[in-house]
């Protein structure tokens, strides 16, 4: 029998649609996984319209791009209609402005609405994330009523785990699980087998405080009101989590000393791809002159006692990495929420006595590390006691820099509204490594003064 690539590079169409119509949506997803954007347009085009929509919410933001500009206004009219609201959304974020516009046009008034007001609420908001694709059901309600409406419009809901209990003016009340029906007598009421408690998330909140309270609670979906208490619809925890791991990819990349990518690395085009990474590069360049600036200023100190340069490298990379460290773990506190600006002061304090203990585990080492070679040669000639002192002193002062650097440097940014993965790993360590160099040599200055200098 051929295989799928066969059958789609013979274009042969009675085969492959015997083939695709047993499959799910993410199971033809995951066959074109590695196929052209002609071939994923192709297979598109043999499925039935119910099942297109749905593959089509898997498919890659750039595959998404592609098959949309490649179909006639009414086939991508009957496509952003049969879109779950949420995925419509991310798709429509994607887009210029001007195309937002044409593709919300081609809409269903019901559907323009709903986009239009979803695209109105913030970004990185719930309100952008949320679907109005839920049940609700009235207080006074028998429980048999309750699972009739189930039944009706169970299907074009985004998920039945839990029904929403609101009242004339769709103010939310309570929810209720769905298995709390299932176990209740059918004329009993539904305000016999509700406890009025619930926990619900705000238009306005963003993903942070929406994760937090998913994880709090444990739930798969939560209801969404406005500042009256009225409901607009629910998020679920998949879109939560596709947000914020596409959020700490960018965040990664930053971090590593890049731009935050649009598309995956495969598939990002090799100039733009360079592009965002040379604007980083020529950036930390730049700041690393002003590394041979403090070597110069330094110059006679070096030719004096050519024996500090020996160990400039190690000095002034331990006090980066100490710094890379601090930084990449204060941004992924903040982005978890674990730490806010506010508690800079506890941050600074533990930041010091961590630099503190890390630079005088280093220097014991450095220390040790010369006294070895002292004793087995005249390397170090015999002032060695002094320069090991010296090595001892500059980690800690350049370890204690670093973590301090690291670590405060994400809060600043976050408290001018700025992106704190911008403190990337390679600016601290590029920061670290120009103030490590003065810290070495004024310590070096002081200790060796009238020995070797």
């Amino acid at each position: 029998m051929l295989s799928i690539s066969e059958l789609i590079k013979e274009k042969n169409v009675y085969l492959l649609k015997n083939v695709l119509r047993p499959l799910s949506a993410f199971e033809i997803v995951e066959l074109l996984e590695d196929k052209s954007e002609d071939d994923h347009l192709f297979v598109f085009s043999l499925l039935h319209p119910k099942l297109a929509a749905a593959t089509f919410e898997y498919f890659t933001p750039r595959v998404q791009k592609y098959i949309l500009h490649s179909l006639s206004h009414m086939q991508t009219a009957t496509i952003l209609d049969e879109m779950s609201p949420d995925d419509r959304t991310a798709l429509l974020e994607e887009l210029p402005r001007a195309v937002v516009k044409e593709y919300v046009a081609l809409l269903s008034e019901e559907e323009r609405l709903v986009a239009l007001k979803l695209l109105g609420y913030p970004e990185d908001s719930v309100g952008r994330l949320m679907t109005p694709d839920y049940i609700s059901v009235k207080m006074d309600w028998t429980v048999e009523q309750a699972l009739d409406r189930i039944r009706e419009y169970g299907h074009d809901s985004e998920t039945v785990n839990v029904v929403y209990i609101v009242d004339d003016n769709n103010v939310l009340l309570d929810d209720i699980k769905i298995k709390e029906f299932l176990f209740a007598a059918k004329q009993a009421k539904i305000d016999q087998i509700t406890d009025k408690r619930f926990v619900s998330l705000s238009v306005l909140d963003d993903l942070e405080k929406a994760f937090q309270v998913f994880k709090e609670h444990d739930r798969v979906a939560l209801p969404v009101v406005d500042d009256k208490g009225v409901l607009q619809g629910i998020v679920t925890v998949d879109d939560i989590l596709r947000i914020l791991s596409e959020k700490s990819t960018e965040e990664m990349q930053k971090v590593g000393g890049t731009e935050a990518l649009d598309e995956p690395y495969m598939e990002t085009p090799f100039f733009h791809l360079m592009l965002k990474r040379v604007r980083w590069l020529v950036l930390l360049f730049l700041g690393e002159m002003f590394t041979a600036t403090a070597m110069g200023y330094f110059e006679g100190e070096i030719s004096k006692a050519v024996v500090l340069a020996l160990f400039l490298p190690l000095i002034i990379s331990s006090g980066g990495n100490a710094g890379s460290q601090s930084s990449t773990l204060i941004i992924r506190a903040l982005a978890l929420g674990e730490v806010h600006v506010k508690d800079w002061a506890r941050i600074m304090k533990r930041e010091l006595f961590s630099g503190l203990f890390l630079g005088f585990i280093l220097g014991c080492i450095g220390f040790l590390r010369v006294s070895l070679f002292s004793a087995f040669s005249d390397i170090y000639g015999e002032h060695w006691a002094l320069i090991a002192l010296t090595i001892f002193l500059a980690l800690i002062g350049v370890v204690l820099w670093g973590s301090v650097a690291g670590s405060f440097l994400p809060l600043i940014l976050r408290r001018v509204g700025w992106d704190p993965a911008t403190a990337s790993a390679p600016l601290v360590a590029t920061l670290v490594d120009v103030t490590g160099i003065v810290i070495y040599f004024c310590i070096a200055l002081f200790i060796l003064k009238g020995a070797l200098l």
